[in-house]
């Protein structure tokens, strides 16, 4: 093969381009888009809006608690806002992924499904980061809050184990019931219409 019949091939390699979706299929996958970053929106301030009332809590609502108590929820609200930083840091990149107005073409739809597979690992990684901030909690309301007689350090550990097993066990149903209501049926949606153009 001479040097003109490589450039020839070459070229005709790269315009070979992605098939473009179809005006149609566009409006179609559109509105799930939409409504997966109308979820994400409301999700990001209602976390926003608990993180504050959390603080308020702290510091207005129980005025006559000791310094240490709130010190140490403090202290554990501030730790819990740099996970939820962490992990809207990711999803902020897909929210952005799913306005970007260059998704037109099939491969970069496909790439953006994978994202969701993988921002949904981190949905549930998120859900279940809570559990450590679960059991300080538990300690910390255990330690300040008045009881009528001391607990046994068999009574302590056997409260804090078994919230410890329902919380877990509660925020793993709570991750895959949200993810499923607010997302998760979109990208099911997302996915069929992909499967649509693919067998045109």
């Amino acid at each position: 093969m001479n040097i003109n019949d490589l450039k020839n091939a070459w070229n005709d390699d790269v315009s070979d381009e992605t098939p473009e979706i179809s005006i149609e299929h566009k409006n179609k996958i559109n509105l799930p888009l939409e409504k997966i970053r109308k979820n994400m929106r409301m999700e990001f301030w209602s976390t926003v809006g608990i993180l504050i009332f959390g603080f308020a809590i702290v510091w207005i609502s129980v005025p006559e608690a000791p310094f240490k108590f709130k010190f140490y929820l403090t202290v554990l609200l501030v730790s819990m806002l740099i996970v939820v930083s962490f992990f809207f840091s990711k999803f902020f990149k897909l929210y952005n992924d799913i306005g970007n107005p260059m998704m037109k073409t099939y491969d970069s739809l496909k790439d953006l499904m994978y994202q969701f597979d993988l921002n949904k690992q981190y949905y549930l990684s998120f859900m279940l980061s809570f559990v450590p901030f679960l059991v300080c909690e538990l300690i910390i309301v255990i330690e300040f809050l008045p009881h009528r007689k001391p607990l046994s350090d068999f009574q302590v550990a056997t409260t804090i184990l078994s919230m410890l097993a329902a919380g877990l066990f509660g925020l793993f149903l709570l991750a895959k019931y949200w993810y499923r209501i607010f997302y998760g049926k979109y990208v099911q949606q997302i996915e069929n219409l992909l499967g649509e153009f693919q067998k045109k």
